[in-house]
């Protein structure tokens, strides 16, 4: 006779399926979660090297991405032309008002209507006419920011140039301490 004191019945388990059905759910969402920060690789490598105690790579630091805030333009170009419709004056002083502060970034935005006769009359290309659109207009805003950068959209929509304001964070410092 076998004493049941010395020799419990064992506690029941969870069957052996269960925990591998476990660890396979727990790989599939790590799975997910790696293609959803495959858009963003650099952030994802840098987490990895970070939660292993690493550091950045020297140079290996990314320009912020810019946040747009506001914007403001001149519309009404003249069909096939980049010359300014107005006195831009007003754009400019709200563009140096804004760049005051040395983590905003300003972008201009050329943009044509789409129609035939809104092309540049010399190639007849409207992504040249919307792109000097946008020159012209960051040539009148030259002084008031050194962050400027010049874009075309390839939506037709409206003769414009239009700035748009954005806050592009602090400037990577070019001296190591």
């Amino acid at each position: 006779m076998i004493n049941a004191a010395l020799y419990p019945d064992p506690p029941p388990s969870k069957p052996l399926w269960l925990v591998t059905l476990a660890d396979l759910a727990l790989l599939l969402v790590g799975f997910f979660v790696l293609l959803q920060a495959s858009e963003r690789p650099k952030a994802v490598t840098d987490a990895l090297r970070a939660s292993f105690g690493g550091k950045a790579a020297p140079g290996d630091a990314a320009a912020p991405v810019p946040l747009p805030v506001m914007a403001a333009g001149l519309l009404d170009f003249g069909a096939g032309s980049a010359t300014l419709p107005e006195s831009p004056a007003a754009v400019i002083a709200w563009a140096r008002e804004a760049a005051r502060d040395p983590r905003v970034a300003l972008t201009v935005t050329g943009s044509t209507d789409g129609s035939r006769a809104d092309v540049d009359p010399g190639t007849g290309s409207a992504a040249i006419l919307a792109a000097d659109r946008a020159r012209a207009l960051a040539a009148a805003l030259t002084g008031t920011s050194r962050r400027i950068t010049v874009t075309t959209t390839n939506r037709p929509g409206r003769r414009a140039a239009i700035v748009t304001l954005a806050f592009a964070g602090e400037q990577p410092s070019d001296h190591q301490p």
